[in-house]
């Protein structure tokens, strides 16, 4: 017997052998079992996800003559058997973009009327039905709008867009999705166990990648896999079939990354010019890694869920997530760049060698892009030779006159242990205040830190101004725009951390002003960050050194992206 492609050996005969689509099938079987049919059906979707496969699964639940009109059909009987085979009289297949002729069109459509010949339903199946003419599709048109009972349309096509909206209302309409990678590997791995075919996982990673989302090109990959190697399936053989690259030679690249190793990361390039790969699909291999990468540092949860190499663990514990994030966006715009370079290994080589080139601030920088390209994550180029760009920084961190930090808790002063009504002042001049005076708008900003207030109320106490302290009776005032962070527990914890402060109970007032800003610590606080953003911008814009960076690069500034860097 003639060997079988194991796409028609393996394709499914009912619908609990089909793999993904639940969403279609459910629908199907519950119109079957509840027999509420239409007479028109139009699946859509990309190549290989099983369009015609259901369409034919679904002739022989209406024309099973064992089980009647069905979700599950018997598979035995003479209508299951001829469908499967293909020479069932009552399934009309037709390949639209053959038969384009409206005389052709209009001669298959002339036999709607008559009754099927053995089974219960005349069932038309056209598959890829957008390449019809626009005659053919006016008669295909007139025949949708008044079909007899015995008749039903199942109709598939690609692109459903170019398909007339007259012809799409007239039908139910079901998009098949793509099948993730994940399964289709998994149905793999499944499928050559009982073919008794021995396989490694990542061969068949490989395979499902390349596939992409059809079931259909993932068996027929499969196939060429299996003559390749001879009747096995392993990582090496697939790699070199598709044109890829196995997975230890991208943890080489990554590797020699993470070590600023130049000369490793460009000899392993050499290795991949002597295989013949194509380098476009090395760099989107690359960035598939780096994505598992950052899903292990960020949610290994969900890493280890869909299977992630147990290799990668020990390079993204080497790489920072700052790191990690610009070599995945730089190798992301190299791949829309990859077209423009002289040749594919080239533009390869300047995406590897521009992630060396390029290394994220850890606290604050200036974002530099080409025109054409979106903003990227703050990054600076490191060259250890130069000077002007380190001082340039120190100018920046001398030009910042004053952070804003965490208030320290009570207890703290500003050398060391305190008493309790003893509290340090945040002041270009350190002064000492005696909690037991009454408080004052002069140290109001100074006393806020010792009150220790966190949350709600610590937004409150940060945008309130003092008014007066009169016996027992504290007054603040509150700028309208906060009025809505005001509410009775934040007010309460406000008089408990000044009653606390001041050494005896008070009863605190907050009024609203009708002005929507206030002198307030908070509005002072933002001013003295704009004004050290402001110097910072200024110190870089006048380095001779970043100016060249500019002009050699072709770029510009971010806007947003240079901040002062915080006092260590």
């Amino acid at each position: 017997m003639s060997y079988q492609v194991l796409a028609r050996k393996w394709r499914p005969r009912n619908f609990s052998e089909m793999e993904g689509q639940e969403h279609v099938l459910r629908a199907l079987i519950n119109a079957l079992d509840r027999d509420q049919l239409h007479h028109a059906y139009l699946f859509t979707g990309t190549r290989g996800v099983g369009k015609t496969t259901i369409a034919r699964i679904f002739a022989k639940s209406l024309n099973c003559e064992t089980n009647g009109v069905t979700a599950t059909p018997c598979g035995t009987c003479a209508a299951c058997q001829e469908i499967d085979e293909g020479r069932f009289v009552d399934l009309i297949e037709v390949d639209a973009a053959s038969r384009t002729k409206v005389e052709e069109t209009r001669d298959l459509l002339d036999n709607v009327q008559y009754m099927p010949t053995k089974g219960r339903y005349k069932v038309y199946l056209i598959d890829e039905v957008h390449m019809f003419s626009n005659h053919s599709v006016n008669a295909l048109l007139k025949t949708l709008e008044e079909p007899p009972p015995h008749v039903k349309f199942l109709l598939a096509t690609t692109d459903p867009q170019k398909l007339p909206v007259t012809i799409r209302s007239r039908c139910l309409q079901f998009n098949l999705k793509r099948i993730s990678s994940e399964r289709i590997a998994d149905y793999l791995g499944r499928l050559l166990q009982q073919e008794a075919v021995a396989c490694e996982t990542e061969g068949l990673k490989l395979i499902a990648r390349a596939a992409e989302g059809s079931m259909r090109d993932a068996l027929s990959l499969l196939d060429q896999a299996i003559a390749y190697g001879g009747g096995h399936v392993d990582e090496a053989d697939v790699a070199a079939m598709l044109g890829t690259i196995e997975q230890r030679q991208l943890l080489n690249i990554v590797e020699a990354l993470i070590q600023q190793d130049g000369v490793a990361m460009l000899q392993q390039v050499e290795l991949l010019a002597q295989q013949a790969v194509d380098f476009g699909g090395v760099l989107i291999e690359l960035i598939g890694l780096l994505h598992q990468m950052a899903l292990l540092q960020s949610v290994p949860e969900v890493a280890a869920d869909r299977g992630v190499n147990g290799e990668w663990v020990n390079l993204a514990n080497q790489l920072s997530a700052e790191d990690l994030q610009l070599f995945y966006q730089i190798a992301l715009m190299g791949r829309k760049d990859l077209p423009l370079a002289v040749d594919p290994r080239s533009g390869l080589e300047m995406v590897l060698l521009r992630m060396l080139a390029f290394q994220p601030l850890n606290q604050g920088g200036v974002a530099v892009t080409s025109p054409p390209s979106s903003p990227t994550p703050p990054a600076r180029i490191q060259r250890p030779s130069s000077t002007a760009r380190h001082s340039a920084e120190a100018k920046v961190t001398q030009a910042v006159p004053l952070q804003i930090h965490e208030p320290p808790p009570a207890t703290e002063a500003v050398t060391g242990r305190a008493s309790p009504n003893v509290t340090s002042v945040h002041s270009d001049s350190p002064v000492l205040i005696k909690s037991g005076q009454p408080l004052s708008a002069e140290h109001w900003e100074q006393t806020i830190p010792d009150l220790g207030l966190r949350g709600l109320a610590g937004q409150l106490i940060q945008n309130s101004i003092f008014i007066e302290h009169i016996a027992d009776r504290v007054l603040l005032e509150i700028p309208k725009k906060s009025e809505a962070i005001r509410n009775e527990k934040s007010q309460q914890r406000v008089e408990e951390a000044l009653g606390q402060f001041l050494g005896a109970p008070i009863k605190l007032s907050i009024q609203v002003s009708q002005e929507t800003v206030l002198d307030t610590p908070a509005h002072r606080a933002e001013q003295r960050v704009e004004q050290a953003r402001a110097e910072a911008v200024e110190v870089i814009q006048q380095d001779a050194d970043f100016q060249s960076l500019l002009k050699t690069f072709e770029g510009s500034v971010v806007d947003g992206s240079i901040e002062p860097v915080p006092p260590s």
